[in-house]
């Protein structure tokens, strides 16, 4: 890994943190810099701007979910079992990512118009993954839904839901919020949920 590499990595990782913590708006670039222990004028050699920054972290955070929910998916599954694969894939990743999904979900508002185009269309191309295996199960006739499109937002505002509240140190384990949010995505299609073998 080069310098360059690790630094806007660094970079990164920082302005991550500090906008989870404080909000886009409430932090500014020399902030970003003294975390990472530059000069202000050392992160503009790797982003022209604060911008830049938010939709390189959107969009990191998009691609490291994708390789970790959609990918993996197995097509060969039914539409129920696609269903608990994506779920439990997205709140694990969710919990493990809970800045990212903050950020993800709070400062879309924050994007200006040409960030905002590109990290919208990543996030339907996201979506479109749960629409698919829901679309799949209502025409099978085994998911009781009536628009696949709307039902996908629902789920994904549910599962979004997690970090809100969930701590490592709560008396839950990530397990068992796993399978109560997988649980609760099949009750909403109308499919019945099984206990995990391993469980």
């Amino acid at each position: 890994m080069t310098t360059g590499h690790t630094t806007k990595n660094l970079i990164r990782d920082a302005a991550r943190s500090l906008f989870a913590e404080h909000g886009y708006n409430g932090v500014s670039m020399r902030e970003i810099a003294q975390d990472v222990g530059k000069h202000p004028g050392g992160i503009y050699n790797h982003f022209p701007n604060k911008q830049a920054i938010l939709v390189d972290v959107m969009q990191e955070n998009l691609s490291r979910s994708h390789e970790a929910v959609i990918a993996p998916l197995n097509d060969d599954l039914d539409p129920s079992h696609r269903l608990e694969q994506f779920v439990r894939s997205h709140v694990r990743y969710n919990i493990a990512n809970s800045d990212d999904i903050f950020i993800a979900y709070m400062e879309l508002r924050s994007l200006e118009p040409d960030g905002a185009a590109h990290i919208l269309k990543e996030r339907k191309d996201y979506e479109s993954a749960l629409r698919s295996i829901l679309r799949d199960g209502q025409n099978a006739g085994v998911f009781k839904i009536s628009d696949p499109a709307i039902h996908a937002r629902s789920v994904l505002s549910m599962l979004a839901g997690v970090t809100v509240w969930f701590r490592q140190s709560g008396p839950q384990t990530p397990t068992d919020v796993v399978e109560c949010y997988v649980q609760a995505a099949l009750q909403s299609v109308g499919a019945t949920y099984s206990t995990p073998p391993e469980r």
